[in-house]
């Protein structure tokens, strides 16, 4: 993710955004200086403070912080799943803490973000609801009833998080197209997302827990690729290869041979509506 592209495409659509920014612009120039590492982390609280000074008084519809609490209640459960992770004595091998601190600190960074931009939106912040991590809908005896004790388990349930969570984004920045600069932001925290499932699915593989590849890599009939069948609702629909109207699977690569149903099926990330996530969801990790 560029950030300058991002704030060049704000202008286009506001031409005084620049001006109400340009100091707070500089300093997240200044910001991505110190390094990759310290930018990702720092980008989501640096992103806030320059929306909420260019459009701290704008009026907001209702229809856009209602999918702002939506993404709010999934980074909610992101990041209750991460901290508890990290909490769990022995759970997270040493070599692993790293890459699973840094995503637990953009998971936090995400809540902190959503909760100011619907307060500077005029909206309020849902609260958390109450999560049981092993889907037994607050039994706490659900089928991953080992997922704070068993690693293999945190990184299935990880990846399935992470990948809902991509197409979750996905699937609701149809809803937020009258408002950019919010769209912008919410397709930021979908990036980190995808590359937090990259991370996860590499972790898995390289433990042997499974192969699979970094992203989501479909066969006909079976959009689920994680080797976890309790979680076949959360991929459904990866295995599409009609793109506006067209089989990308029968396109020539440059070899002049079709793509065929996997490649086709990998380029794409397929959305999830936010009653399919929800009905995921609620009712097991989400207690109801």
């Amino acid at each position: 993710m560029n950030l300058f592209n991002i704030v060049e495409e704000i202008e286009k659509v506001d031409p005084e955004f620049k001006e109400r920014v340009s100091p707070r612009r500089d300093a997240i120039k200044n910001i991505t200086s110190f390094g990759s590492k310290v930018a990702v982390a720092a980008l989501p609280f640096a992103l806030g403070s320059l929306f909420k000074k260019a459009y701290a008084a704008a009026p907001a519809a209702a229809s856009v912080t209602d999918v702002l609490n939506y993404a709010l209640t999934l980074e909610y459960l992101e990041s209750y799943f991460y901290n508890q992770g990290t909490a769990a004595a022995g759970l997270i091998p040493a070599s692993d803490k790293a890459y699973i601190a840094d995503i637990t600190d953009d998971e936090n960074a995400h809540v902190k973000f959503l909760q100011d931009v619907i307060k500077q939106l005029g909206g309020t912040p849902v609260d958390s609801p109450k999560f049981d991590l092993t889907a037994g809908n607050g039994s706490g005896n659900g089928p991953f009833k080992d997922v704070l004790t068993n690693y293999q388990t945190f990184l299935a349930v990880s990846e399935t998080f992470e990948d809902t969570g991509v197409r979750a984004y996905k699937g609701a920045a149809p809803d937020l197209l009258g408002n950019q600069v919010v769209l912008t932001a919410a397709l930021s925290i979908h990036a980190v997302e995808a590359r937090h499932a990259s991370a996860i699915r590499y972790l898995r593989t390289i433990r042997g827990y499974e192969e699979i590849a970094v992203w989501i890599n479909s066969t006909a009939g079976l959009g689920n690729d994680t080797g976890i069948a309790l979680v076949n609702g959360n991929y459904k629909g990866e295995d599409n290869v009609m793109q506006g109207g067209v089989d990308v699977s029968k396109l020539l690569d440059s070899n002049g041979k079709p793509i065929g149903q996997i490649d086709a099926a990998a380029a794409f990330d397929e959305p999830l509506s936010m009653q399919d996530v929800l009905a995921l969801l609620v009712g097991s990790f989400i207690v109801h």
